[in-house]
């Protein structure tokens, strides 16, 4: 059983099985340019004419001009025989970003890296392995991480390391040390939180801002506390929903990535209720994970933009 000690962590395999990769097969590199900057004329002319000039085919292009913020958001994908690098085109593409005060990125193909941490419920953790299996999740799980025993048999059918690291009164701050080195030793990209049932301290929210994901159940009106679908099944609810949001100090009110919902009625008993939810959550967090993963969502202070 692997636990808080350090020398255990190192050691966890990181095999994971072989699964599809995009644009597999494909002898041109492609890239996506992500961007976003106040609006003003020529900023899509000179994208796309600096692509042109380095020989690039604009395979995709996704813009949007929002006129209440008075902000440019933009995400094109492009492909070509140059032999530079994210990190060259960066350099070449400066003077273009400085002259219209953008803040954007390169990207290339390499397929990020997932952490998913989970508590005792799994119908997330097993969403995710499926699609991730199946090659539509748009990054590679590399281990699981739970504060619980229970869905290490589920983690290590699927060929995944899972790292236990209990969490007791005075040992938070350990057990998040821990995490960081996880996260550091597997050159993770992407936390997420698939059901885990513990809240993260302000510190460790801050230092994974923009790169954790989480999930939880939204009803109209809201449920808080014990036995939510129990409270939402008193009050006749007549939807269930999940929101995918960002992870921030502030408990379930990062930027909003994805919402799912679920029209039900007076006949779904709480235990019905609760596998529709669950069935919320899968959706909302997979489809979170996916466009982050393919460079689809825009963050934007509080807000986020997402290029379907």
């Amino acid at each position: 059983m692997t636990s808080l000690n350090p020398a255990a962590l190192a050691d966890s395999a990181l095999a994971s099985p072989a699964i599809p990769q995009p644009g597999e097969g494909k002898t041109s590199p492609r890239f996506l340019l992500t961007l976003t900057c106040p609006q003003r004329p020529g900023i899509v002319h000179a994208v796309t004419s600096f692509l042109v000039e380095h020989g690039f085919n604009i395979d995709e292009h996704q813009q949007f001009d929002d006129s209440v913020r008075g902000n440019l958001y933009l995400r094109t994908a492009f492909s070509g025989r140059d032999a530079l690098d994210a990190a060259h085109l960066t350099e070449k593409f400066q003077e273009i970003g400085d002259r219209f005060g953008m803040t954007y990125q390169f990207h290339d193909q390499t397929r990020m890296r997932l952490l998913v941490m989970v508590s005792k419920f799994g119908h997330c953790l097993n969403d995710l392995i499926f699609r991730w299996r199946a090659g539509t999740l748009g990054g590679d799980i590399a281990l699981v991480v739970s504060n619980h025993e229970d869905l290490r048999p589920m983690a290590e059918a699927a060929g995944l390391p899972f790292v236990y690291i209990p969490i007791s009164s005075g040992s938070k701050p350990e057990a998040e040390r821990a995490l960081l080195r996880l996260v550091d030793e597997h050159e993770i990209d992407l936390i997420v939180l698939a059901r885990y049932m513990q809240i993260l301290s302000n510190e460790l929210c801050a230092s994974l801002e923009g790169r954790a994901i989480n999930i939880h159940h939204s009803f109209l009106p809201g449920f808080k506390g014990a036995r939510p679908y129990h409270q939402a099944y008193a009050r006749g609810v007549k939807l269930v929903g999940a929101t995918a949001h960002y992870v921030t100090a502030d408990l379930d009110e990062g930027p909003i990535i994805e919402q799912e919902v679920i029209r039900v009625d007076h006949t779904y008993h709480p235990t019905a209720l609760s596998t529709v939810g669950q069935d919320a959550e899968a959706l909302a967090l997979s489809r979170a994970v996916r466009w982050h993963c393919e460079h689809r969502v825009l963050l934007d202070g509080h807000s986020t933009v997402i290029f379907r």
